[in-house]
C-alpha cells in the first residue's frame, strides 16, 4: 500500500528531527511525506532539508500564515497546501504532528489491518506522553477515537468524507462522517506513538469557545452538546470549561453559523451520539 503522508509543522525544531527519524525508520517506509512549515521562524526548514538529502521521498512546502494557533482552521489550512502537492497515486493518506516518535512497524501495521478488512476507512494507534520517567497513555478521549494527531485514511473513505474540514472539531467530524459513509475505524492498543508535546499546550485563550462552536457546528443539538462539555470539562478537571463552552455553542447558534455537516448529516450524528451515550448507562 502507498502511504502519502502530510505534516504541518509551525515551530517544531525541537521534535520535527525525532519524527521525521523514526518514520525513515519504519519496516514500511511512506511513497511521499511533505512537510508544510507553516511561518515558522526556528530551524524547522533547515532540519526538514537535513533529512530531504538523505531521503527523496521527503519534500518541503514553505507557506506564510497567522503566528496565532487556531485549533482546526490553521493546521487544516496547511495541510492542504501540503496535498496540494501531492498526486493522486495514493492507497493511505495520512495527516501526521510534527511531534510523534513512531514505532518502527507502525506504517506496516496499519498496513495490515487496512488489507485485512476492506471496509476500514481509518486506523491508528495511541499517543502517550512523558511523565516523570515513565510513558503513559493520552486520556483525553474514548479508546475508539483517533487522535487528530495520527490520522490515517483509506483513500475512497477520505473522498467520501469530503477529505478534512477546516475548523476546530476537524477530527471529530472526520469520524462521523466515515460512519455515515459505513466505513469501519479501528484503534490499534498495541501501536504506542510517543507524542513529544501534550495537546491543547498551544492553544490561545479564545479557542476554548471554539469547542462549543464546533459542537454547534456538528449539529450536535442542546442536550448532546451539554452532555458533551460536561464530560469534556470534568476530562480536563475544569468545570469552569463547562460555561466556556456552552458559551461558544449559543454565541454560533444566535449567529446563525453554517454548519459542517448536512441535515441528514446531523440526524445521523445525534442518532449515533445518542446511542453510544445510552450504551455506556447500560441501556
Amino acid at each position: 500500500m502507498n502511504f502519502y503522508i502530510v505534516i504541518p509543522a509551525h515551530n517544531e525544531d525541537d521534535s520535527i528531527g525525532r519524527t521525521l527519524e523514526s518514520l525513515a525508520k519504519q519496516t514500511l517506509l511512506p511513497k511521499q511525506l511533505v512537510i508544510v512549515n507553516d511561518h515558522s521562524t526556528d530551524n524547522t526548514q533547515a532540519i526538514v532539508e537535513s533529512y530531504i538529502e538523505k531521503h527523496s521521498w521527503i519534500s518541503i512546502v514553505n507557506v506564510q500564515s497567522s503566528e496565532k494557533h487556531l485549533p482546526g482552521s490553521k493546521i487544516i489550512n496547511a495541510f492542504y497546501k501540503g496535498l496540494d502537492t501531492l498526486d493522486e497515486n495514493y492507497d493511505i493518506m495520512c495527516k501526521f504532528d510534527a511531534d510523534l516518535i513512531f514505532p518502527e512497524n507502525y506504517l506496516e501495521t496499519i498496513s495490515s489491518h487496512f488489507k485485512t478488512n476492506p471496509t476500514l476507512g481509518m486506523v491508528a494507534g495511541f499517543c502517550y506522553i512523558k511523565k516523570d520517567e515513565d510513558w503513559i497513555l493520552e486520556d483525553l478521549t474514548n479508546k475508539d477515537h483517533i487522535r487528530g494527531a495520527l490520522k490515517a485514511y483509506r483513500k475512497q473513505c477520505f473522498l467520501d468524507i469530503g477529505k478534512l474540514k477546516p475548523a476546530m472539531g476537524w477530527d471529530t467530524i472526520d469520524e462521523l462522517l466515515a460512519k455515515f459513509n459505513h466505513w469501519e475505524i479501528l484503534t490499534d492498543e498495541s501501536l504506542h506513538v510517543k507524542h513529544l508535546k501534550p495537546t491543547g499546550a498551544s492553544y490561545n485563550k479564545a479557542s476554548k469557545y471554539m469547542q462549543g462552536e464546533a459542537m454547534y457546528k456538528m449539529r450536535y443539538g442542546f442536550s448532546i452538546t451539554a452532555i458533551s462539555a460536561l464530560k469534556l470539562a470534568m476530562k480536563k478537571k475544569n468545570l469552569s470549561l463547562f460555561n466556556d463552552y456552552m458559551s461558544g455553542y449559543f454565541k454560533a447558534k444566535n449567529e446563525n453559523i453554517e454548519p459542517l455537516v448536512t441535515p441528514e448529516q446531523g440526524e445521523f450524528i445525534r442518532k449515533l451520539r445518542w446511542k453510544g451515550m445510552l450504551k455506556k448507562f447500560g441501556f
